[in-house]
C-alpha cells in the first residue's frame, strides 16, 4: 500500500482514541474524586477510639446506596437517551429528556423523604451489626436522608450533560461537590469534635451546593434548548411508559448490584467489628479502582450513544473497541499499584494496628480484582450508550446467581469465602455481557 495511502487508515482509529481521551479524562479526574470523599470518611472514622465508627460509616453507605443507587436510572438511562438524541440532532427531544428526568426526580425525593423511618426500620432491621454500630449509623442515617432531592437531582442532569457529549460539567461538579464533603467533614470532625454526625452533614451541604451548580451550568450553557420547552410533550403518556421501561430494567440490574455488597457488607459485619472494618477499608481500594475505570466506561456511554443514534456501526465498533483497551490499561495499572503498595494505603485509612494486620491477607485480593472487574463496568458503559436495558438486567440476575452459588460453595471459608463470591459475581457480570454483545451490537441494524 502507497505510503500517502496509510491515512485513511489510521486517522480514524486516531480520532477515535482522542475523542475517547476528551471524554474519559475529566471523568477519571472526577470519578476518582468521588472514592478520594469516602477515603477521607473512613481515614477521619478510622481514628476514632472504637472500629465500630468504620463499620457504622459503612452500614449507613450502603443504605444510601439502596436508597440512591436505584435512582442510578436516571443517570445512565438519560445518558443512553440523550446521547442518541444528541446523535439525531434532535433538540426537542434532548430537552424533553432531562424534562422527564427532572419529574421522576421530584416523585422519588418526595417518596424517599415521606418514608424514611419505615426504610430506615427495614434496613436496620435486615443489617447484621453491634449494637454499637446500628446507633452510630442511626444518627448518620437521619442527617443524609435530607440530601436525597440533592443527590438524585445530580444524577440526572449529570447523565444529561453525559449524554451531550459534556464531560467537562459533571467533572466541574464532582469536584466541587466533594471539594465542599471534604472540607466540612474536616471542620466538622476535627475542628468541632463531630464524628459520624458531621460526616452526615458534610454530605447534606455538599450536595445541595452541587444541584444549584449544576442547574447554573446548564442555564449558562444550554438555555437555548428551553425555547423547545413543552409540558405537554414532557407528560406525554407513551414517552413516559417508554422511558420508565427503559430505567425500570436499569433499576432491577442497579437493584441486584447493590444487593450484592450490601450482602456483602451484611456478612461482614456478622464477623465482628473488625472484620466489617477491614472489608470496608478493602473495598475502598476496589472503589477506586472502579470509579477510574469508570471514566472509559462513561465515555463509551457517549461514543455508542451517539453512534448508534447516527446508525453508524463502523465508529461505534471503534468506540467499543479502544474505549476496553484503555480501562483494562488502566485497570492494570491499579493491580500493579495495590501489589507493591497495599499494605502502606492501608495506613492512609486507619491508625489502628489490629485492623492493618487483619486486612494484610486479603490484600491480594485489592490486585487480583481489577482485572477481573473491569470489564464488566466497561460493558455496561457500551450497553448503556445501545439502551440495551434488558439485556443488563438479564445479565445481572445471572450474575447475581452464580454469586449465591459461590457463596454457598466458598461459605465455610469465612471471610475469604466473601472475597472468592464476589469475584464469582464479577467475572460473571463481564463473561455474560461478552457472549450476548453481538446480538446487542448488530440488533438497531
Amino acid at each position: 500500500m502507497p505510503k500517502g495511502n496509510r491515512p485513511s487508515t489510521i486517522d480514524p482509529i486516531m480520532k477515535m482514541n482522542r475523542q475517547i481521551l476528551r471524554l474519559a479524562i475529566p471523568n477519571i479526574i472526577s470519578n476518582l474524586s468521588v472514592p478520594l470523599l469516602s477515603t477521607v470518611d473512613t481515614a477521619l472514622m478510622g481514628r476514632q477510639e472504637s472500629a465500630a465508627y468504620i463499620g457504622a460509616v459503612g452500614v449507613g453507605a450502603i443504605i444510601f446506596n439502596f436508597i440512591y443507587w436505584s435512582f442510578g436510572f436516571l443517570r445512565m438511562g438519560t445518558t443512553g437517551l440523550a446521547a442518541q438524541a444528541y446523535g439525531n440532532n434532535n433538540q426537542l427531544e434532548l430537552i424533553n429528556i432531562l424534562g422527564r428526568a427532572l419529574l421522576v426526580v421530584c416523585i422519588g425525593s418526595v417518596a424517599i423523604l415521606a418514608l424514611q423511618i419505615p426504610i430506615a426500620q427495614l434496613s436496620f432491621g435486615l443489617l447484621d451489626g453491634s449494637p454499637e454500630v446500628e446507633s452510630i449509623a442511626r444518627e448518620y442515617y437521619y442527617i443524609r436522608i435530607w440530601a436525597a432531592p440533592a443527590t438524585i437531582g445530580l444524577y440526572a442532569m449529570m447523565g444529561w450533560f453525559f449524554g451531550m457529549q459534556n464531560a467537562i460539567y459533571p467533572m466541574i461538579l464532582t469536584i466541587i461537590i466533594n471539594i465542599v464533603n471534604i472540607a466540612a467533614n474536616l471542620y466538622f470532625v476535627n475542628h468541632l469534635g463531630m464524628k459520624a454526625d458531621g460526616v452526615a452533614w458534610g454530605t447534606v451541604l455538599a450536595q445541595y451546593t452541587g444541584i444549584l451548580v449544576a442547574f447554573g451550568l446548564f442555564y449558562y450553557k444550554y438555555r437555548y434548548l428551553l425555547v423547545h420547552f413543552s409540558k405537554k410533550a414532557i407528560l406525554e403518556l407513551q414517552a413516559i411508559k417508554d422511558f420508565l421501561a427503559l430505567n425500570a430494567d436499569i433499576f432491577i440490574r442497579t437493584f441486584c448490584l447493590i444487593f450484592v455488597f450490601a450482602f456483602f457488607t451484611d456478612q461482614s459485619a456478622g464477623q465482628g467489628d473488625v472484620f466489617l472494618a477491614v472489608n470496608m477499608i478493602l473495598l475502598q481500594f476496589i472503589n477506586w479502582m472502579a470509579y477510574g475505570v469508570d471514566g472509559f466506561a462513561y465515555a463509551s456511554e457517549s461514543l455508542v450513544g451517539k453512534y448508534a443514534g447516527a446508525k453508524d456501526q463502523k465508529n461505534l465498533r471503534l468506540a467499543v473497541r479502544y474505549s476496553f483497551i484503555w480501562g483494562m490499561v488502566l485497570a492494570f495499572l491499579f493491580s500493579l499499584v495495590y501489589w507493591f503498595a497495599g499494605e502502606s494505603l492501608l495506613w492512609l485509612f486507619t491508625d489502628q494496628a489490629n485492623i492493618v494486620a487483619a486486612a494484610i491477607p486479603y490484600l491480594i485480593w485489592t490486585a487480583a480484582l481489577p482485572l477481573f472487574a473491569a470489564p464488566c463496568y466497561l460493558w455496561d458503559g457500551i450497553y448503556i450508550g445501545m439502551t440495551a436495558s434488558s439485556e443488563m438486567r438479564n445479565s445481572m440476575l445471572l450474575a447475581l446467581l452464580f454469586f449465591f452459588l459461590a457463596y454457598f460453595l466458598f461459605r465455610p471459608l469465612g471471610n475469604e469465602g466473601l472475597w472468592w463470591s464476589l469475584a464469582a459475581f464479577l467475572v460473571a457480570r463481564g463473561g455474560i455481557q461478552w457472549l450476548w454483545w453481538a446480538g446487542i451490537r448488530d440488533k438497531q441494524w
